[in-house]
């Protein structure tokens, strides 16, 4: 389990953690949502202690990264697929951090079949792609087989089969008890990924949620009805406080109601229905709605345009 308390981290007058607390526990994988700038990479970084808070702490399984003599037993992090001397071998990287924390050599081959580098385990990774050096990353991630994994844009670089092949391994790793802190912009990714969500915005905390509830707080969820007598079901709905909007394949797109509200209606007045399910708000949408005041710097077009702290 990761577990914050009060964490902050100032940068001269800039704070780019402000009192943040959470809860990551084991079993699930837990994605950290934030608009750039809004101090993901800077919490993650104190995690496995590279950066030291001004005020707060963070322990993994109950201490503080730095007290663990042996900590890739413990954690397991990827934070910058490119921070790797370009001089080494792939072999030589991992077999460097494997005799560091007093792992055994075989699990260097392990790891190197498991993320799909053997064919090129001898190579200089200077030469390798985003993708490679991205399972490289992984594999040293996983090298003391620990029980918490921190991965900060873990797939950039990534083609599909290897965004699947990621997406898979986390989900089978969280179910075998496993702690997994998961950061990602790709919000469509992190939807079919993450099992609960830490949102922060400008270093505070937004929200520490079940995906099932985060969905519930956004806006812009309906209820999909087909009938053969649409009209009369929709001037009903309306009636009673529905706002209703007949689409041009002939459903009812409703909104302010239930799914369970629209069937007693439906079936109070004796009207069949054909289809009748709920929408809920994509992620993309629910996150746009809790972030929206929390984005430091925006184009003309609205986007935003800060850098990563």
């Amino acid at each position: 389990m990761i577990e914050a308390t009060g964490l902050s981290k100032r940068y001269g007058e800039t704070v780019a953690v402000d009192d943040l607390s959470f809860i990551v526990p084991p079993g699930q994988v837990t994605g950290f949502l934030g608009p750039n700038g809004s101090g993901k990479s800077t919490t993650m970084r104190m995690i496995i202690g590279l950066d030291s808070p001004t005020a707060g702490v963070v322990t993994v399984n109950g201490r503080r990264y730095g007290e663990y003599i042996r900590p890739l037993l413990q954690v397991g992090a990827l934070l910058d697929a490119r921070a790797i001397h370009g001089g080494r071998s792939a072999y030589n990287h991992l077999l460097w951090l494997a005799l560091s924390n007093g792992i055994a050599r075989r699990r260097v081959d392990e790891v190197l079949d498991q993320v799909g580098l053997r064919s090129v385990a001898t190579k200089r990774v200077g030469g390798f792609s985003l993708g490679m050096s991205q399972r490289l990353g992984i594999a040293a991630a996983m090298l003391g087989n620990p029980s918490i994994l921190v991965f900060d844009e873990p797939v950039n670089g990534l083609d599909p089969e290897g965004v699947l092949w990621f997406r898979t391994l986390i989900k089978s790793l969280a179910s075998q008890g496993r702690t997994v802190l998961l950061s990602s912009h790709l919000m469509s990714e992190m939807a079919i990924t993450a099992d609960r969500f830490i949102i922060i915005g400008r270093g505070r905390l937004i929200a520490q949620t079940s995906v099932e509830e985060l969905l519930a707080r956004g806006d812009g969820g309906f209820v999909l009805v087909r009938s053969s007598q649409a009209s009369a079901l929709a001037a009903m709905l309306k009636n009673r406080g529905a706002t209703v909007e007949c689409q041009t394949d002939g459903t009812l797109r409703v909104t302010a109601m239930t799914t369970e509200t629209v069937g007693a209606i439906a079936a109070d007045i004796a009207i069949v229905l054909m289809e009748l399910s709920a929408h809920s708000p994509s992620l993309e949408a629910t996150y746009m709605q809790l972030t929206g005041d929390s984005v430091e710097y925006r184009t003309s077009d609205g986007a935003s345009a800060s850098d990563e702290r």
